[in-house]
């Protein structure tokens, strides 16, 4: 990955109106896709950047799809979604079947919407996978079990015990591996067939040619240890805003083997919901898991050919900045 630090907020600007115009010179539909790992403020510079473009978010997060997980998942809050329209959140039930092939579909057509309406499209997300096979164009079909894998897998699990299997997920597809719990060994191989398939497309040049989007790759940049205090601080705010009672309600009414309860978060939280935690053991654990996610976004986000980042102690510097546009 090559990356360039924007060091003026000015030169923000206009690297954006840049990308439009190179966008329109060689007929691409122009992409704006702000990534990061979880809480470094993605979702207030994707909102200051629509209002600045006159756009739509996408959002590229495999846990915010899901309704009634609004506080653990962090999404944006009722008063942000009326300043931005947002897209792929909050609509599929936490015990409704998602894969990656149905969000690059309906991404696809979402970006497609907002481009026919002449707006400019934004994703903002931390799942990386979900980006990559959007931007990258994968050629996604339908998943055929893999004998061998599985085989090779619960050999892996009855030698090596279930976390061997979930450290090979962490590594191929980390945003999954965020999601199911470890000794939920079905949900795990299941999904390393899918991240292999990913994998394989990405290694194939002609997966990513011909894809429709001109794309600018924008990111937030935290010293290690500030990220991990924000992420903390992050943890400790959704506590004092109910997350616990959040997370009761959900595992009283879903299987909590589910792979949206396996997310960060309700996971941990369901260990002292069940008696088998104390609350201050659970809570160090989401903390403790939520770094470790954060770390395995980071290495995925190196796969991106040219990324621009702003710098995190300068980042409402940069958003006070960017005029809303008038229309």
């Amino acid at each position: 990955m090559q990356s360039t630090t924007i060091t003026d907020s000015g030169n923000l600007a206009g690297l954006l109106q840049r990308h439009l115009t190179e966008a329109r010179e060689r007929g691409l539909i122009p992409l704006v896709v702000v990534l990061g790992p979880t809480a470094s403020g993605k979702t207030g510079l994707g909102i200051a950047l629509a209002r600045f473009l006159d756009g739509e978010i996408v959002s590229a997060d495999s846990r915010q799809i899901y309704r009634r997980m609004s506080i653990g998942t962090a999404k944006p809050t009722p008063e942000e979604t009326a300043l931005v329209r947002h897209h792929l959140i909050d609509f599929v039930e936490p015990d409704e079947p998602y894969n990656l092939a149905r969000f690059q579909r309906e991404a696809m057509a979402a970006i497609a919407d907002i481009e026919a309406r002449g707006k400019i499209a934004l994703l903002v997300g931390g799942t990386g996978l979900y980006i990559s096979a959007l931007t990258q164009n994968y050629s996604l079909s339908a998943v055929r079990p893999d004998p061998r894998l599985r085989d090779e897998m619960e050999k892996l699990a009855t030698s090596e015990g279930v976390t061997a299997v979930h450290e090979q997920l962490s590594r191929l597809d980390p945003a999954a591996a965020a999601r199911i719990h470890p000794h939920n060994l079905r949900y795990v191989i299941r999904a390393l067939e899918l991240a292999n398939q990913a994998a394989q497309q990405e290694q194939r040049p002609s997966a990513k040619a011909g894809g429709p989007f001109n794309t600018l790759y924008l990111t937030i940049d935290w010293p290690r240890q500030e990220l991990y205090d924000r992420i903390e601080q992050r943890i400790d705010r959704q506590m004092e805003q109910g997350l616990l009672d959040e997370a009761k309600t959900l595992l009283s009414r879903y299987d909590p083997a589910l792979p949206s309860l396996s997310s960060l978060g309700y996971a941990e939280l369901g260990t002292f919901i069940r008696g088998e935690s104390s609350l201050e053991l659970a809570l160090a654990a989401f903390k403790q898991h939520t770094r470790n996610y954060a770390k395995r976004q980071l290495t995925w986000f190196r796969r991106f050919p040219q990324v621009y980042s702003i710098p995190g102690a300068r980042l409402q510097e940069f958003i006070a900045a960017l005029p809303v546009k008038k229309v």
